[in-house]
C-alpha cells in the first residue's frame, strides 16, 4: 500500500517526459520543414525571379494594348414596347462585328477600317427605386378601364413609372471613326419600318387627343360662363357647389372643374409625348469619345505573374509525386 504513491509518481513523470519529448518532435518536424521550404526557395530563386519578371512585363504588355481603347456611351430610352426589338439589334451588331462582316456596315454608312477594334454592349440603367406605387396604378386602371378619356393617361403614367433607360456603349481605338460609327449605328437602330409607321400613328393619334381635349376645355369653360350669367349665384347655388335651373335640374361645377383639370393634365401629357416619341429609340445623350478607364496595377499584371509561378510549383508538385510513386514502385 505505501508503494502506490511513489509508482504514481514515477508514472506521471514519465507521460510528462514523454509529452515534452512529443512536442519537441513536432517543432523539430516543423523547423525542418520551413528549412527544407527556404532551401527550396533558395534553389529555385533565379527561375521563380524570371517567372515573375515576364509576367509583370507580359501583364504590363496587355494592359498597354487595352489602355489606347475608346469608348462613346449612348442613353437612349425605349417606346412603344421596342426594348426586345433594341437588344436583338444590338446582338445583330455585335455579331456582324465578331463576323466580320465590313459589306453591312458599309452598307449602313459605317464604313471602317478594322472591325476587330470594335465591339457593342448594352444594359439596362438601374435608377434603385422600386414601384411603390404601381400597385395604385393598377387599381386605378381597373377602375377606369371603361372611361377612354382617363385609361390612356393612366397607362401612360404606369409606362413612365417603370420602364427603363439603357446604355450602348461603343469600344473602339480610331477616334476619328468612333464618333461616326455610333451615329451610323444608332440611325440604323431606328430605322425599322414598323417602328416608324407605329410612332407616327402614336403621334397623330396624341395630336388629336389634344385638339379634342382643347375642344372639350373650351365647351366647359363656354358652359360654365352661360349659366354663370343667367343665373343669380346668390340666389340660385346651394352649398354643395351646384347651380340650379328653373326645370329643377343641376349642374356640378365642381366636377366640370375637376373633369377640366384632368384635361388640361392630359393635354400637357399628350404634348410631352408627341415631344418625345420622335423615335422608336429617344436617343437621350449621345456621348464624346472618352478613354476606357484602367487602374495602375490591373488584373492582368497581377494575374499573369501569379499563374506563371503557379504553374511552377504545380509542376514541382507533380515531378515530386512522381519521384515518390517511383521509389515505392522499386
Amino acid at each position: 500500500m505505501a508503494g502506490q504513491p511513489a509508482n504514481n509518481n514515477n508514472s506521471d513523470e514519465i507521460d510528462l517526459g514523454q509529452l515534452f519529448q512529443m512536442i519537441g518532435r513536432g517543432f523539430n518536424k516543423i523547423g525542418i520543414a520551413f528549412l527544407r521550404t527556404f532551401l527550396y526557395l533558395k534553389k529555385n530563386a533565379l527561375i521563380l525571379g524570371i517567372l515573375v519578371i515576364v509576367g509583370v512585363g507580359l501583364g504590363y504588355g496587355l494592359n498597354q494594348i487595352s489602355r489606347n481603347k475608346l469608348k462613346i456611351e449612348v442613353i437612349v430610352k425605349p417606346n412603344l414596347e421596342s426594348k426586345n426589338y433594341l437588344y436583338d439589334v444590338v446582338a445583330e451588331l455585335e455579331s456582324n462585328i465578331r463576323a466580320k462582316d465590313s459589306v453591312f456596315f458599309k452598307n449602313i454608312g459605317a464604313d471602317v477600317t478594322n472591325l476587330k477594334e470594335l465591339k457593342i454592349t448594352i444594359e439596362p440603367i438601374e435608377d434603385g427605386k422600386k414601384g411603390e406605387g404601381d400597385l395604385e396604378y393598377l387599381e386605378l386602371l381597373e377602375k377606369f378601364q371603361t372611361n377612354d378619356e382617363f385609361l390612356d393617361l393612366i397607362k401612360s403614367e404606369l409606362s413612365n413609372k417603370t420602364s427603363l433607360n439603357h446604355r450602348i456603349t461603343f469600344f473602339f481605338k480610331n477616334p476619328s471613326e468612333g464618333k461616326l460609327f455610333a451615329q451610323k449605328v444608332m440611325e440604323y437602330i431606328n430605322s425599322n419600318e414598323y417602328f416608324n409607321e407605329l410612332v407616327d400613328t402614336s403621334n397623330k393619334n396624341a395630336l388629336e387627343r389634344i385638339e379634342r381635349n382643347e375642344t372639350f376645355i373650351k365647351q366647359i369653360d363656354e358652359l360654365i360662363s352661360i349659366y354663370s350669367k343667367s343665373f343669380n349665384i346668390q340666389s340660385s347655388q346651394n352649398g354643395d357647389g351646384r347651380i340650379v335651373l328653373d326645370n329643377n335640374e343641376k349642374m356640378n361645377v365642381t366636377g366640370l372643374f375637376s373633369l377640366k383639370n384632368q384635361l388640361i393634365k392630359n393635354t400637357e401629357q399628350k404634348k410631352i409625348e408627341v415631344k418625345e416619341q420622335k423615335q422608336a429609340i429617344n436617343i437621350i445623350n449621345l456621348g464624346n469619345v472618352q478613354r476606357v478607364k484602367r487602374t495602375l496595377f490591373s488584373k492582368a499584371t497581377v494575374l499573369v505573374p501569379g499563374f506563371l509561378v503557379g504553374l511552377f510549383f504545380a509542376f514541382s508538385a507533380i515531378r515530386f509525386l512522381n519521384k515518390k510513386a517511383f521509389e515505392l514502385s522499386i
